[in-house]
């Protein structure tokens, strides 16, 4: 694969020398030349000093034949504006774009980039280290809107089917550990004694859904 950068901050430069260690073309793009220093004497990829939505400098990069493209400057409008013209211009195919603020990042995954809401990720990151409250979370989408938590069952719920967790919870199961090995579950999957189940989650619902699993009143649910 050929892939820009556009920054070469701490982030891009990361960014630059694992895709160049894994063998991929990499083109770095940034106004300060003094950035390129961080990629060091190893870093075999092109390095490109402009403006990352100016469209001399992103041809110079190779943005012709990119497959894909990463704007992680330091400013929100820069990243949005280089990562629609990769997109909408250029066709590339693969295009994320770093926003610090999570409000614009939600207006920007409506057209279709996706983002990496930094300070809304790290700071639930953060959070969640701090104040645990309780929730195993395994895992949370760089945009924060998804994580998959654990669910702990009561006991009535073995026997039961994933089809009737998922419809008394409202959550979809991601997957399941049992005997200490994991496997993804069919809706037809009967739940045994001693599984832990793993649940996708939007933050609005996983209380109700922790609730939903942790009830004794299971019903009807086969």
């Amino acid at each position: 694969m050929h892939v820009v950068i556009m920054g070469c901050g701490r982030l891009g430069s990361t960014l630059a020398h694992k895709l160049d260690a894994r063998g991929h073309s990499v083109a770095i793009i940034d106004q300060n030349s003094d950035a390129f220093r961080r990629l060091g004497a190893e870093f075999s990829g092109l390095t490109v000093t402009g403006i990352g939505f100016d469209r001399d400098v992103l041809r110079q990069a190779g943005i012709e034949r990119a497959d894909a493209f990463a704007a992680v400057s330091s400013g929100d409008n820069s990243n949005i504006i280089s990562a629609r013209l990769a997109r909408e211009t250029y066709g590339v195919s693969r295009v994320v774009a770093r926003i610090y603020d999570a409000r614009r990042a939600l207006v920007y995954e409506r057209l279709g980039i996706p983002t990496v809401a930094t300070i809304r990720w790290a700071a639930d990151r953060m959070v969640r280290h701090l104040v645990p409250e309780g929730t195993v979370e395994v895992f949370r989408d760089p945009t924060s809107a998804i994580s998959i938590v654990e669910a702990p069952l009561h006991r009535e719920w073995v026997g039961h089917t994933v089809k009737a967790l998922e419809e008394a919870t409202g959550a979809r199961v991601a997957y399941l550990m049992r005997f200490g090995i994991g496997s993804l579950a069919t809706p037809s999957t009967v739940l045994q004694d001693g599984d832990q189940v793993f649940v996708l989650v939007t933050d609005d619902i996983v209380d109700q859904v922790l609730a939903a699993a942790a009830t004794t009143e299971v019903g009807g649910h086969r």
